[in-house]
């Protein structure tokens, strides 16, 4: 039995309004509204709407929000504020105390981020697969879900790896590292989808992030947003077809944004936590971001 977790950045539940929320404008599996029943969805899967403000005033932030789902802390709380962008120094000693990558590998469990990473990203954060350590450039910057897998020392997966179908690139079709140079044909998403269902057969925990969804919501693009929206949903559609017997996958957000185009802010909107398979059972109890960690833990057996 293999868990999946599919991060997905800036989507949150919002008004059934097709003017302002792309989500509203077709059936995707985050189509979730506010003050509506929770609608169906294949093979037996569940959602909730967790709470991503965490007690904390202001809006919700990509740092705080993604340290609390990888640690199953309230870092918002913890630093006394939404942080936006990546996490600072304080942050990052939380994630690294806190990692569910740590806390799986001293389980005994195994764990995966199937992000592909430029090689270069990863020598200028000193975390470049069979490297000798070095000092990292100050200058670059790691999100919280690097963080928190850096803690438990896995090894980073390169755009090599994407191109010899062992890890997927951001925006899941490779088209983006083409045009970097990678020598990477484009995929499809179900071929996208394969490959992480291949993947995640050897380890109790997968973990795959995609950031565009956000990045549309800040461009108020509505066009932009459908497009990502149609990439993003044929992925997980032929993730759940393609689940094992036993298999978990649970998607979820950090915090709103996408649902409401009038703002390139983020919102104060809950987020969906989807879950299928035996993570069907438990997403109910996802009330806020400090239990999607746990979650993922007791799927994976920790």
């Amino acid at each position: 039995m293999s868990v999946l977790f599919v991060f997905v950045d800036g989507v949150g539940v919002g008004a059934r309004d097709p003017e302002a929320n792309p989500l509203a404008r077709g059936d995707y599996l985050l189509s979730r509204f506010a003050g509506e029943e929770e609608p169906a969805l294949p093979r037996g899967g569940r959602s909730a709407a967790a709470d991503a403000t965490l007690g904390v005033p202001g809006r919700p932030q990509s740092a705080t929000g993604q340290a609390t789902i990888f640690t199953g802390r309230n870092a918002a709380r913890a630093l006394g504020r939404h942080q936006l962008g990546y996490p600072g120094p304080p942050l990052r000693a939380l994630i690294r105390a806190g990692s569910l990558f740590r806390t799986l590998a001293a389980a005994g469990r195994g764990a995966l981020l199937a992000n592909a990473y430029p090689a270069g990203y990863l020598r200028a954060l000193g975390l470049a697969p069979g490297a000798p350590p070095r000092s990292p450039d100050r200058r670059a910057r790691a999100a919280a879900g690097v963080v928190a897998y850096a803690a438990a020392a896995g090894r980073f997966l390169t755009l090599e790896d994407a191109c010899g179908g062992a890890a997927l690139t951001h925006d899941l079709t490779g088209e983006r590292a083409a045009l970097l140079g990678a020598p990477l044909a484009r995929r499809s998403e179900e071929e996208a989808a394969a490959i992480l269902l291949r993947l995640s057969a050897r380890h109790d925990l997968t973990v795959f992030e995609y950031f565009e969804t956000d990045e549309a919501g800040h461009a108020r693009s509505m066009p932009g947003a459908l497009e990502v929206l149609a990439r993003l949903d044929r992925f997980l559609r032929a993730l759940v077809a393609g689940l094992g017997s036993g298999d978990s996958l649970v998607v979820t957000s950090d915090h709103g944004n996408l649902e409401d185009l009038r703002t390139r802010n983020h919102t104060l909107a809950p987020v969906p936590v989807l879950g299928f398979g035996p993570a069907a059972e438990r997403v109910g109890a996802v009330r806020d971001l400090t239990e999607v960690a746990p979650l993922l833990l007791g799927l994976a057996g920790a």
